[in-house]
């Protein structure tokens, strides 16, 4: 409440104010986002980009068919088994080819003469024999991983397979045979 009192000097007119609280003046606000904008567009950048780039990959495994065998060109064909306790074996053309002239051969995954050299090595084979139809991408690679074969070991064959590009691949179960070898190993 605002009081006028009057004095006799000068005939002024003095103004009091109510004690209490003094108002605060309100000024109005400004912030600059474009730090802000610039730092979201950076978070939003980084996680497309990690998403996209760790995606599962997979990878497509065609199976035979049921029904008549598939007849494969024996020069072209390049077999490999998968044994127990990480053991590759490997063998060119027919299974009674490679045990009668004992042409069945370990091999690992990693180091000189691994699985990646001996499909290069194939395919490299097939690419410089031109009666052959097909050249480097007629290789068969025929896979037949064990009842002890762990899945890491048939992976890691998957992995060679695409590494090496080969164009036509099938996995197979092992033949009675094969199976009672791979035991005497």
């Amino acid at each position: 409440m605002l009081h006028i009192e009057s004095t006799n000097n000068n005939n002024s007119i003095f103004f009091r104010k109510k004690a209490g609280v003094r108002r605060m003046v309100k000024h109005n606000l400004k912030i600059d986002m474009t730090p802000m904008v610039d730092l979201s567009f950076l978070l939003i950048s980084f996680f497309v980009i990690t998403t996209e780039l760790s995606k599962p990959i997979a990878m497509d495994l065609i199976m035979p068919k049921e029904g008549i065998p598939m007849k494969v060109q024996e020069s072209n064909a390049l077999t490999v088994l998968v044994g127990d306790n990480n053991s590759i074996y490997f063998y060119e053309g027919t299974w009674e080819e490679a045990i009668q002239n004992n042409m069945i051969s370990k091999t690992q995954y990693a180091g000189a003469n691994d699985l990646r050299t001996i499909i290069s090595a194939k395919q490299n084979k097939l690419a410089m024999t031109t009666a052959l139809k097909g050249g480097k991408d007629g290789l068969v690679l025929i896979i037949k991983p064990g009842k002890g074969a762990s899945y890491k070991n048939v992976v890691d064959i998957l992995d060679e397979v695409t590494i090496n590009q080969v164009k036509k691949y099938v996995m197979v179960n092992q033949s009675a045979e094969e199976k009672e070898w791979l035991k005497n190993q």
